[in-house]
């Protein structure tokens, strides 16, 4: 969802995290990622103007997603 708002592709979320894209694609898919990996990918996305919104996070409007700042 967060890599769709920013309209990139697995490609340009891995390098702008630091990581390959196949690191990517397997967190996409649901298999096992590292949490530094995870962070990474967060990160370049934030840096990008996405924020991360926490279930219940009512400052935000609240409910789970993402949001462009």
């Amino acid at each position: 969802m967060g890599r769709a708002a920013l309209n990139w592709s697995t490609q340009e979320l891995a390098r702008r995290a630091g990581l390959g894209p196949n690191t990517v694609n397997r967190f996409e898919a649901g298999q096992d990622a590292r949490v530094s990996s995870v962070e990474k990918m967060q990160k370049a996305m934030e840096d990008a103007g996405l924020v991360f919104i926490a279930d219940g996070e009512t400052s935000a409007g609240g409910g789970l997603g993402v949001r462009l700042r």
